[in-house]
């Protein structure tokens, strides 16, 4: 059950992208990161409250590290894929996500001096070239003419931002339960995204048309992605370890690469299979090939 419920976990990340890309042009990015979650909110809370109301003092003690973590995740990570979203393909945006492994890597070596063998640091630079084939469309010269995609800088700005909030989970206040961790993080983020979605909604954003599209794809974002991937990911790692669940990270984009060509007509060309191929080798090289003497960051 637990390998089912990491493949659905994969499948509804998946499918937020592609819905992301699909209503681009009618919800704006910031309003959409902030209707995601405010809907995921109110459907949490009812179970929410009482946890919250026990754990008030350790929430009160660690508030820094719990809106840090809050902005990076909840806040910044998803508006900037959104916003990557408006500029480049679903196909590109899940395929960039499979460097998050690598990223973490490299802030874990410079922060905290997890040691990084030469094997894993060529792993970097591989997964690196596959990204840069992605960004230029396989191009190299639209690199040096400063001709590359703006959307997917977008989406590794938020790569980025995961990994900083994937590293700096060790500050996590240990006294605290994931529910409720999960719970504060979400009222946090929806607080601080309020005043830039309404910003963005009165001066920046076209006449929002609520059709029907628009409402599903707001509830399919609180719900799966949201929530449902939460509770998923947390059996699957309480069944498997947290070592073999990450793998299922890397179907994502598999499902994308699917439900892109599906629903988007996204057409799926050799820069992409090229890109797919070096950045999967750089994980496998950085992440999944341990040598001796090296170690992983937790």
């Amino acid at each position: 059950m637990a390998y089912l419920l990491l493949t659905f976990t994969a499948l509804f990340w998946a499918g937020n992208f592609v819905l992301g890309r699909s209503m681009h042009l009618i919800i704006s990015p910031i309003v959409m990161a902030e209707l995601r979650w405010t809907l995921a909110l109110l459907l949490i809370l009812p179970f929410a409250l009482p946890r919250l109301k026990k754990n008030k003092k350790i929430i009160l003690k660690h508030w820094p590290i719990l809106t840090l973590l809050s902005v990076l995740s909840v806040a910044c990570f998803n508006s900037f894929i959104y916003f990557g979203l408006t500029i480049t393909t679903a196909t590109n945006a899940t395929i960039l996500q499979s460097i998050i492994p690598i990223a973490i890597l490299i802030f874990s070596a410079l922060w905290f001096k997890v040691h990084v063998s030469k094997k894993q640091w060529l792993g970097v630079l591989t997964s690196f070239s596959g990204v840069l084939i992605l960004i230029t469309q396989g191009q190299l010269s639209n690199l040096l003419n400063y001709n590359v995609n703006q959307g997917d800088l977008y989406v590794l700005i938020a790569v980025l931002f995961w990994a900083v909030y994937s590293v700096l989970l060790r500050y996590r206040p240990v006294e605290l339960d994931g529910f409720s961790f999960f719970c504060i993080t979400v009222i946090i983020g929806v607080i601080v995204l309020l005043p830039f979605a309404l910003i963005e909604y009165f001066y920046y954003s076209p006449p929002m048309d609520w059709q029907k599209n628009a409402k599903l794809t707001i509830i399919y974002m609180a719900v799966f992605p949201s929530i449902l991937a939460y509770i998923f990911w947390n059996k699957g790692v309480e069944e498997l370890g947290a070592a073999k669940a990450g793998l299922f990270i890397h179907l994502m984009p598999c499902f994308g690469l699917i439900l892109s060509s599906l629903f988007l007509k996204e057409q799926v060309l050799i820069f992409h299979i090229s890109g797919v191929v070096l950045i999967f080798f750089g994980i496998y090289l950085a992440v999944f090939c341990k040598s001796s003497g090296s170690a992983q960051a937790r």
